[in-house]
């Protein structure tokens, strides 16, 4: 327990909880940018396909189909209910992720919040203050999504578990919810392994009690009336493995085994530890390192739990591969590795809590975090060389303390004191925040809603003719109509300057979108013109209308 001013320590997950949320909400609004690639237009479109009744579950009649995103069903599903009630916009779009993401902060403070205030303040800030965590907030991807229904399910066998009454509700409450994070993404199978090691934990124990066999038993009966809704609509009960195994023969030029040999043993040895260091996880990772190495303090604590699932994750994550039929290690990219974040994260913690309760450990976390700012020798070394600072300037004050009278020393100096818990918790929330307070003060780097502007003031009913585009918005021009494009109106890319004819009574613009032009996403593989470029070819214009670095002309 920690000792001190008690208001205070019983306030700090709420404060922090607060500040998380508002920080997320400011993140939200300030660096959003429209719709990102393909997947979150596919999923916006089948959100809107289900709002208005057009959606339809049968496979593609040609068996081309070679994407799972369809059979996601919690992804878009909620999204169709927001578009019938606020309307078809980006915002809309991207509330389902923004409410996930804060809802795994709600969880994780309604757990632990009375219990572990340190726990839980240091996890809120690690899992909501990541980088990407925030950055998944602005599209309409899975991985978000798929985090809260993890964090549901590991709650729910948590709490399962232990608990003494309804049992049976427990396990059938864990079974629907795994069975909710399915229909989200398929890589809810990371936690698979940990759900088999603590089930025959639980057995070897003799005590695999209610809440196993009414979880087996639902999960049972859930899972064979979904393949059975395959079979009757698809007439191949196990239509979404032989997706998946599709989508993985389409890409097999790309992989580790085929494409990409060579570099095989660096991506299953030393490349993950590389990544996660690299994408602002060290912290966390040291933090839970702490918590293993802190098994007396860990005693009677959810400590093991956390560090057990976190461990079992980041195994599968590190040497799992994305194919039954062929190894093919899973992609190093940071939107893959949010099943991971919540134990990491609260396993990290305890970590954070058993440093706040002795002082012990500060010198091995400033050396870790230093090597690891050496390493990278980057942005994100800022991020660890500032939370060195911290924890080597706390160390060396909890050191002083044990050479004079403890009751001469001020409370923000003595390790177990509410103080010393708050500085720790505020130097957490400072380290983490400053790369997305960065990226807030950002300008936009796709001009989404001034275009958004730009067309709904010029381009829109009763306006009639041709438009034409870059090569990103030709694919997803319709979502900024809410995918009722005016009949009058037709889109076409920059190159068919030529081909394009009208009828009598049309026009032709020029929509010139300058952020998109020189975005280094779009530019590397899509965008191959410079903006003077595409004026070239439109060498009689007349500017109609701009709004920042969006520019429509009228054309002849």
């Amino acid at each position: 327990m920690l000792c001190g001013v008690k208001p205070l320590s019983s306030r700090l997950p709420d404060l922090t909880l607060l500040f998380v949320v508002l920080f997320t909400a400011a993140y939200f609004l300030l660096t959003h940018e429209g719709l990102y690639d393909l997947d979150d237009y596919f999923y916006a479109r089948y959100a809107h396909q289900l709002a208005s009744g057009t959606f339809h579950v049968t496979p593609d009649p040609q068996g081309l189909l070679h994407d799972p995103l369809k059979e996601r069903w919690l992804i878009f599903g909620p999204v169709a209910l927001l578009y019938r009630v606020f309307g078809i916009s980006i915002i809309t779009t991207t509330l389902w992720p923004l409410l996930c993401t804060l809802g795994c902060s709600v969880l994780i403070w309604l757990q632990y919040r009375r219990r572990e205030p340190v726990v839980a303040a240091g996890a809120l800030l690690l899992l909501g203050l990541h980088y990407f965590t925030l950055n998944l907030t602005n599209y309409l991807y899975p991985d978000n999504i798929l985090m809260f229904w993890c964090l549901c399910c590991a709650l729910a066998l948590l709490q399962g578990r232990q608990a003494t009454r309804n049992q049976i509700g427990w396990g059938v409450g864990f079974a629907a919810l795994n069975f909710a994070a399915l229909l989200s993404k398929e890589t809810i199978v990371y936690y698979l392994p940990f759900y088999l090691g603590v089930l025959g934990l639980d057995i070897f124990r003799r005590r695999p009690g209610k809440f196993w066999v009414a979880a087996s038993l639902s999960g049972t009966v859930i899972l064979a009336g979904y393949l059975a809704f395959y079979q009757v609509f698809t007439h191949d009960a196990l239509y979404r493995i032989h997706l998946i195994e599709h989508t993985n023969e389409f890409l097999k030029e790309g992989n580790f085994l085929l494409g990409n040999r060579t570099a095989l043993l660096a991506r299953i040895t030393y490349q993950p530890l590389s990544f996660l260091v690299g994408i602002g996880l060290g912290a966390a990772l040291l933090l839970a390192l702490a918590a293993a190495f802190g098994r007396r303090q860990n005693q009677h604590s959810d400590a093991g739990f956390w560090l057990g699932l976190a461990f079992t994750t980041l195994a599968f994550y590190w040497l799992g591969s994305t194919s039954l039929t062929q190894y093919n290690p899973i992609t190093l990219l940071p939107r893959m590795t949010t099943p991971l974040l919540p134990p990491l994260c609260l396993a990290a913690g305890f970590g954070l809590r058993n440093f706040v309760r002795s002082g012990r450990g500060g010198g091995w976390l400033t050396l870790g975090l230093l090597l690891g700012a050496g390493w990278l020798h980057n942005s994100v070394s800022v991020i660890y060389g500032g939370l060195a600072l911290y924890f080597a300037g706390a160390t060396g004050l909890a050191a002083l303390t044990l050479l004079g009278p403890p009751a001469t020393s001020p409370a923000w100096r003595r390790p177990g004191t509410t103080p010393f818990a708050a500085l720790a918790v505020l130097a957490l929330a400072a380290g983490l925040a400053v790369r997305p307070l960065y990226f807030m003060q950002k300008p936009s780097v796709s001009a989404h809603f001034a275009q958004q502007r730009v067309l709904q003031q010029h381009l829109s009913a009763p306006a009639r003719g041709v438009v034409f585009v870059d090569d990103f918005l030709i694919g997803n021009y319709d979502f900024s109509y809410g995918f009722r494009v005016p009949a009058g109106l037709r889109f076409r890319r920059y190159a068919a300057a030529d081909s394009g004819r009208l009828a009598p009574g049309e026009r032709a613009w020029l929509l010139l979108n300058r952020s998109t032009l020189t975005n280094d996403e779009l530019t590397r593989k899509l965008i191959r013109y410079s903006a003077a470029e595409v004026l070239a070819r439109f060498p009689t214009r007349q500017l109609v209308a701009q709004d920042g670095k969006v520019e429509l002309y009228r054309v002849q």
